[in-house]
């Protein structure tokens, strides 16, 4: 398999249903397996915390509004992330961002390098697009599907 294709791949499996994935062609084996949601969903901390919930209900139900609204504001076209790393915004700390905010982009245009296992993997554009806005920040820790740009489709 070539990078595109194994790229590829681990996009199609970030946005599956599947839990694990285990694939075997002559020499070369991948093996993929994502973290179950439902583990976090029911664990001990959770239950703690859920009294200091119901206490501050008037301030979750703004917060809750303030995100719903968020997310109406932040509709269109997002670029996610293909895989489980650390998003970049440029080559080294010291040089200019890929992209920035009003940018037009090509098809094939570095926007970030996503750091995985100590792989820097350059994330190009699959289209011509504008960038509307930066929704990571430099150095964070992003997640298969994680949002990172909002675009406009040219």
């Amino acid at each position: 398999m070539n990078l595109e294709e194994i790229k590829e791949l681990i996009r199609v499996f970030g946005r599956s249903k599947l839990g694990k994935l285990k694939l075997k062609d002559g020499e070369f084996e991948i093996s993929m397996v994502k973290e179950s949601e439902g583990v976090m969903a029911t664990s001990a901390p959770v239950a703690q915390a859920a009294p200091a919930a119901v206490e501050s209900a008037p301030q979750a139900a703004v917060t809750q509004v303030a995100s719903e609204a968020s997310v109406e504001a932040a509709s269109g076209e997002f670029i996610t992330s293909p895989m489980v790393g650390t998003f970049y915004e440029a080559p080294s700390p010291d040089s200019p961002p890929f992209v920035k905010v009003g940018d037009t982009v090509s098809k094939g245009q570095t926007l970030c390098i996503l750091e995985a296992m100590k792989i820097m993997n350059e994330l190009e554009a699959e289209y011509d697009c504008k960038i509307v806005e930066v929704l990571v920040k430099d150095g964070q820790p992003v997640e298969y599907d994680t949002p990172l740009f909002r675009v406009e489709k040219l």
